[in-house]
């Protein structure tokens, strides 16, 4: 299978315009042209990891951190360069997905706070907009005959979709005026008379990506020569993108059962505990990774619980003050077991190319008591 096949199935797991514009997700490292048969699924490309993407004669590396962050003005057999120059020699490609995954619906936030049973959970901050584009209306004045075939032809274009539903529109009746002038062939009425004309006002919703087409559709349809019509681009006030998430369980949980559940679904087996250890939580956010930024959203929000990968000292010490309690399971153990659903999500996408998760990927840090 060709990699543009490979980068559509990814994208359309984690489409890259949801990604933080600091991040650096895409095809990083590789050959475009290269045939993919087998994928190897990883938190970090490590020297270990691209070692056993190499025994198992593996075409791409979909990591979660991407191997490469900063303009790289060298790249050695050793130091922090020695992965990509090793991925380069195997002729390994490497594509990241991170904060894209982070944001997108579906994704290891969503998969955190079902973990938790959190209800209609939110994004907690650090919006991004939509990769598809606003969401526009399109509001069009048609003659009342003809406005049928005219909207037939809007919605045929792609106007019109709103979830479940297609054809959806409004009408409203009124009288339109104009006077065609000098050098005018109009449809109706005769040059330097004041028309008054029976019109539909017509308005329908329209994607961003079928905007232009459905404008070009309505001249087209449009029996006037010079159709009056808006377009007007709305803003979703529900619909937010952005990390992290927030919001009310569907019931209230001990801290116990909270612990074993995070266990169960990630396999963390140590945890970092700021503020109170023993509360029943009520409402909680999450975020995977490093998410310490948004804190101050969580304590406005006034959840019990804020499970996450790592925080900062001074935000573990804001934490505590505000008696906000916060579980840490480590960076990448946030993110960890989110590698199955996208190795899942994959697999339904890409069923001729093996996808395997990395063995030798694992958490820098040893926890151990002392």
């Amino acid at each position: 299978m060709n990699l543009k096949q490979v980068v559509q199935a990814i994208e359309e797991i984690a489409p890259l315009g949801l990604a933080q514009e600091w991040d650096n997700v895409g095809f990083l490292v590789g050959d475009p042209k290269r045939d993919i048969q087998t994928i190897l699924l990883t938190i970090d490309t490590t020297l270990a990891v691209v070692a056993e993407a190499k025994a198992m004669k593996a075409d791409l590396i979909l990591a979660y951190h991407p191997p490469i962050w900063d303009a790289l003005k060298k790249i050695t057999a050793d130091g922090p360069t020695a992965p990509i120059y090793a991925l380069i020699r195997a002729g390994i490609g490497v594509f990241a997905v991170h904060t894209a995954f982070d944001t997108v619906l579906g994704g290891v936030n969503d998969a955190l706070a079902e973990i938790l049973g959190i209800e209609d959970p939110k994004p907690l901050g650090d919006f991004v907009p939509d990769p598809k584009g606003p969401q526009y209306k399109i509001v069009a004045f048609v003659p009342t005959k003809d406005v049928n075939r005219v909207a037939e032809a809007l919605y045929a274009a792609g106007a019109g979709a709103i979830g479940n539903y297609s054809h959806c529109g409004f009408a409203g009746e009124g009288v339109g005026t104009f006077k065609p002038l000098a050098g005018s062939r109009p449809a109706v009425g005769k040059k330097g008379k004041l028309q008054k004309v029976q019109e539909i006002r017509l308005e329908s919703v329209v994607p961003a990506d079928k905007a232009q087409a459905v404008v070009a559709a309505l001249r087209k349809a449009h029996p006037y020569e010079t159709p009056a019509f808006d377009v007007f681009c709305h803003y979703d006030v529900e619909k937010k993108l952005g990390l992290g998430r927030y919001g009310k369980l569907r019931k209230p949980l001990s801290m116990e059962q909270i612990v074993r559940a995070v266990r169960a679904a990630t396999g963390t087996q140590s945890i970092g505990i700021v503020g109170p250890a023993r509360r029943l939580v009520k409402k909680a956010a999450v975020c995977a990774g490093t998410c310490g930024k948004i804190l101050n959203t969580v304590i406005a929000e006034e959840c019990d619980l804020y499970l996450t990968g790592e925080l900062k000292h001074h935000q573990a010490v804001a934490a505590d003050q505000a008696a906000l309690t916060c579980l840490c399971l480590s960076h990448t153990n946030s993110e960890r077991f989110a590698l199955k659903i996208i190795a899942k999500k994959l697999k339904n996408r890409l069923k001729n190319v093996k996808i395997a998760l990395s063995k030798k990927d694992k958490d820098p840090f040893v926890w151990m008591p002392i």
